[in-house]
């Protein structure tokens, strides 16, 4: 089965195709970094109507690298939610008109459900069952997973989640957009002895999280700081190192933690913040000394990509479920009602 898959959750337009005996067969993805980049953050109307700009030439440009006519896709899989509903309508309307056109079966995927099988693209891939952290701009989600849509949610942020505590406190460090990763570059020039930051929701039981308060904290520190600071550009660089090491922490807390409870021995994690590479290096040895395995999907493919809907899209289809022609994108949907595949 070739499954064409259409990711338009948010502001990077992702398109690919995904075979299920040769895998990976081509992927493009548009950033639109550019757009954004002069408001410090994602403006939804423009996203939109960029995804409708760049949406079918990217289906064109796929469907060349990999030489293949329309009429070979056996199936289209668009992401259905949770995103921004204006352009989740865009990759829905596109995808399930592709599919009626070139009649064959259309699936609504879910966008974090995209994100946790993402490392199973991979190889080795990791058996079924095992923990997911999923850790992006808009979702930090602990996931224990049986098989297909078989997820019980172990813990979840409470405000912001890790990427967006990255991005909040890149704008408070006055950080070009998007920030996430240009704190992360900054921390490196940092002190890890200066500061140290707290580690919230790390002293009591339980895996949600919450990094709110932590945003706060930098803050405050940030404006202590300065005033007495000799060296400005060196301090704000202590001060994203500390609040990277503090995320970094509570996420290796929680997810041991989350290991010890489910007894299970492999760990995946998945998301744009998964791409960070102190949390990978920090994260592989914590999980090593408990004796288990962890498992990340290429840097590529951690940020929002038309592979992991493709992917996703292709276990739903495989299973026998399909959208209707009418389709209902969802700018919230809990991962807690996917039914098995």
């Amino acid at each position: 089965m070739r499954v064409l898959g259409i990711e338009t959750s948010c502001d990077e337009t992702g398109v690919a195709i995904f075979e299920e005996r040769q895998g990976l067969l081509a992927h493009a993805v548009y950033s639109q970094i550019e757009i954004h980049a002069e408001y410090g953050g994602v403006v939804p109307e423009l996203a939109s109507r960029d995804h409708i700009r760049k949406t079918l030439p990217l289906i064109h440009q796929v469907l060349d690298e990999a030489d293949l006519p329309p009429d070979s896709i056996d199936g289209v899989a668009f992401t259905a939610g949770p995103g921004l509903i204006g352009a989740l309508l865009v990759g829905s309307a596109i995808g399930r008109s592709l599919a009626w056109g070139w009649s064959v079966p259309a699936i609504g995927v879910h966008h974090m459900e995209g994100h946790l099988l993402a490392p199973l693209l991979e190889t080795p891939a990791p058996d079924f069952p095992f923990v997911a952290l999923l850790v992006s701009g808009g979702h930090t989600l602990l996931v224990d997973v049986i098989g297909i849509g078989r997820y019980a949610i172990l813990g979840e942020s409470l405000d912001d989640a890790a990427g967006e505590a990255f991005d909040k406190t890149a704008k408070i460090l006055e950080l070009p957009y998007p920030g996430g990763p240009a704190l992360a570059k900054l921390a490196e020039q940092g002190d890890p002895e200066r500061f140290r930051f707290p580690r919230p929701m790390t002293d009591r039981p339980g895996l949600d999280f919450s990094f709110s308060g932590l945003k706060t904290f930098t803050l405050n520190t940030l404006k202590t700081e300065l005033v007495a600071s000799n060296d400005p550009a060196q301090t704000r660089a202590d001060i994203a190192r500390a609040f990277e090491e503090a995320v970094v922490d509570t996420l290796v807390i929680k997810c041991r933690r989350a290991l010890r409870e489910t007894g299970r021995t492999r760990l995946i994690l998945a998301g744009g913040v998964s791409a960070n590479r102190r949390l990978r290096e920090r994260m592989n040895r914590a999980i090593a000394a408990e004796g288990g395995e962890t498992f990340y999907p290429r840097p590529e493919l951690c940020t929002d990509n038309g592979a992991m809907i493709a992917f996703a899209g292709l276990q739903r289809l495989r299973a026998g479920q399909h959208e209707p022609l009418v389709f209902r994108p969802r700018a919230r949907w809990p991962m807690g009602e996917l039914s098995p595949a």
